[in-house]
């Protein structure tokens, strides 16, 4: 496969921003330089460990990563970042169920780590993944932007820059609920539960490298205002402005407020 080139790039502040000319080729540029990340771990470590994100947003980036050749799935250690309390394990939006059906069950990885729904001690339940998360240092995170800047289920005004945990029980924003409604996942807002558990934003910015991957027109104001107003908790997507080891990729729809020379 060959890497599809972007149409614009930018920098801010510290965060590099290139434009793809659609979401197919935002995927596939994404899922190239993640399998660079993989590979360089595994020759490193022997063995290389990702948080994946799941959502609508990411369905090209797991497509195109899962197609391709030259990864070595069987050194691969995969967590992922958020999930549902007390959701039925084979409800349609379970994000374990997701990744199971659009990633995992194509490149069977070596370990699968999933976040608990339906823990006995959910403290201890977050104080174990957390342990896992430090017992196995992260290569690479992908992520995304909810529709209000969202990192995971870290919403406004919830989201800590300097949160103490990585792993902790977050009430989830109405905007975030009725994103999942939108994006189809419920069929009400009444449907979506309240609660979830949460890799927190340093959990987050703590891999190696952080991939974020931002498509679609309904994304586009959060874009706008993570890229051009204060990096701020109020808009948590900001943050990935302060750290090196970022890299934001967009699509048409998603840059459609921003101002970058081609």
């Amino acid at each position: 496969m060959t890497a599809p080139k972007p149409i614009k790039t930018t920098q801010v502040d510290q965060l590099p921003v290139a434009v793809y000319d659609s979401n197919a080729a935002l995927g596939q540029a994404a899922a190239l330089e993640a399998r660079q990340i993989i590979r360089q771990a595994i020759a490193e470590n022997g063995q290389a460990n990702l948080i994946l994100a799941t959502g609508n947003s990411q369905l090209t980036f797991l497509e195109a990563l899962r197609e391709l050749d030259n990864i070595d799935w069987s050194n691969v250690n995969i967590f992922h970042m958020d999930e549902y309390l007390n959701l039925p394990p084979n409800h349609p939006a379970s994000f374990p169920l997701f990744l199971h059906r659009h990633f995992l069950d194509y490149v069977q990885p070596g370990t699968f780590f999933p976040i608990p729904g339906h823990p006995d001690d959910v403290e201890q339940a977050c104080s174990d993944y957390e342990a896992l998360l430090t017992q196995y240092p992260v290569d690479l995170v992908a992520l995304g932007f909810g529709e209000n800047g969202h990192l995971a289920f870290n919403d406004p005004p919830y989201a800590d820059f300097n949160d103490p945990a990585w792993v902790k029980v977050i009430a989830l924003a109405e905007a975030s609920r009725r994103q999942q409604v939108g994006e189809g996942h419920f069929n009400s807002l009444d449907e979506v539960p309240t609660h979830a558990i949460t890799l927190t934003i340093p959990a987050l910015l703590a891999p190696r490298h952080v991939l974020c991957l931002v498509p679609e027109a309904r994304k586009a104001e959060a874009v706008r205002a993570c890229l051009t107003e204060p990096v701020d908790e109020s808009r948590p997507g900001s943050i990935l402005r302060r750290v090196d080891h970022a890299k934001l990729f967009l699509d048409p729809d998603s840059a459609a407020l921003l101002s970058i020379a081609d």
